[in-house]
């Protein structure tokens, strides 16, 4: 797994400095936008690790944050829990009825 994720790394690091030099950026002119430092910046695009707040800024100053949209879970069409939930709210509330056993 440990390969898969280093993969990963170096693909996401290899987009991120595609971009930059589609903007026409310099590593030094982008980690100034992104407020990061040049080594996290070179860091991030060779893939050897990076923070999640490197790589947050430094995609928002490349102006990207759709990217990040793919991040987000997609919500499900059905749960089946509401269907529990329509079922506990249709029932009559029931009462308890105490009987009294010393009578």
């Amino acid at each position: 797994m440990a390969g898969h994720i280093e993969q990963l790394d170096m693909t996401l690091g290899a987009a991120v400095r595609a971009l930059r030099r589609d903007h026409r950026l310099t590593q030094f002119k982008l980690a100034e936008l992104a407020n990061v430092s040049l080594g996290a910046l070179k860091n991030l695009e060779k893939g050897r690790g990076s923070s999640t707040t490197t790589l947050l800024r430094v995609v928002h100053a490349l102006g990207q944050d759709d990217w990040l949209e793919l991040l987000r879970p997609a919500r499900p069409t059905f749960n089946p829990l509401d269907l529990v939930d329509q079922r506990q709210s249709a029932r009559p509330t029931r009462r308890r009825v105490r009987h009294d056993v010393n009578r």
